[in-house]
């Protein structure tokens, strides 16, 4: 008879990112504030998108899911990190950390194929202008955005499943402020091997496929900016790219140097880090840089501002 895998760990406790007291404090202000400052600006960047008629195009719908995602995600992690905070010793259920990290591998990966979604919605807008309306119809627009939940779903669900057949006999320390794979994946005392595979290839295989439309849609957006005549036209088209561009390079760029790379070079302090500023920083960025490098988003702003006041 096969052996059967035995869940010994009823519980984690959760180091989060320091032991020192005062250092603590001044965290838990800083991360509040990130967090509070996520949560107004994706949700008045959804409520802005919903209440100007003006915005109610593909590439916002686009966007306003992209909050959402940004407001969701960053909500599995920042609670829970901010108690981590006030309390001696923090700790969450196995049970508790399952679901966790599977929301959180549902809305990250989500985040990723939309921004892949977002770069084809600027290739159509611009290299086919007159086809834009048709091709980017209500309907796809919604099979995009369910097609990458989905895609969402079947990563996370993939991940969680490899990580809840594995045992875990102790010690049950995670040196991590959420259940992240590669620190679980240390504490087991079961062959990690499988695991570590199908994170490989399934981040890898995501990662680069979605990495490669972008790459795609922008190589045959800049050939067609670069056929506008007018140097006017070129900084429009440009400009329209511009945030998207922005907040693929920052999202993909620390999600490669965190999950792509061998285990053998894994570090717990590097890896802490790095995951802060993907799962807190970037989902405060994302409604900045859009309403920061959008003509139309800070008119859209200046006009509620004026009606509200």
């Amino acid at each position: 008879m096969a052996e059967e895998n035995v869940t010994m760990v009823t519980e984690f406790i959760l180091l989060g990112l320091t032991s020192h007291t005062e250092l603590k404090r001044v965290l838990f202000v800083l991360f509040l504030v990130i967090y509070t400052v996520t949560l107004v600006g994706n949700l008045g960047m959804i409520f802005l998108i919903y209440s100007t008629a003006k915005l109610h195009t593909p590439m916002y719908f686009f966007l306003s899911c992209l909050s959402f995602v940004d407001a969701c995600y960053s909500s599995v992690i920042a609670p829970k990190m901010l108690v981590s905070f006030l309390v001696v010793r923090e700790t969450i259920s196995f049970s508790g950390c399952m679901v966790q990290h599977l929301f959180f591998g549902v809305f990250i990966t989500t985040e990723g194929f939309l921004l892949s979604v977002m770069a084809y919605d600027r290739y159509v807008a611009i290299v086919n202008p007159l086809l834009y309306t048709v091709a980017m119809s209500k309907t796809k627009c919604v099979v995009l955005v369910f097609g990458s939940c989905i895609g969402g779903m079947i990563n996370s669900l993939t991940h969680t499943i490899s990580l809840g057949r594995l045992s875990f006999c102790g010690p049950n320390v995670v040196s991590h402020f959420f259940c992240d794979v590669p620190p679980l994946l240390k504490l087991s005392c079961s062959d990690t091997s499988l695991n570590e595979l199908l994170l490989l290839i399934f981040s890898g295989v995501i990662a680069m496929a979605t990495f490669l439309i972008v790459i795609v849609s922008y190589i045959f957006i800049v050939v067609a900016i670069l056929r506008i005549r007018s140097a006017e036209g070129r900084r429009k088209a440009f400009s329209t790219c511009a945030s998207h561009l922005t907040a693929v390079t920052i999202f993909y760029g620390t999600l490669s140097f965190n999950y792509i790379q061998p285990s053998s070079q894994y570090s717990e302090e590097q890896e802490k880090v790095v995951s802060v500023f993907y799962t807190l920083v970037i989902p405060m960025l994302n409604p900045l840089i859009y309403s920061l490098r959008n003509k139309e988003v800070k008119d859209a702003m200046r006009r509620a501002r004026n009606y509200y006041s």
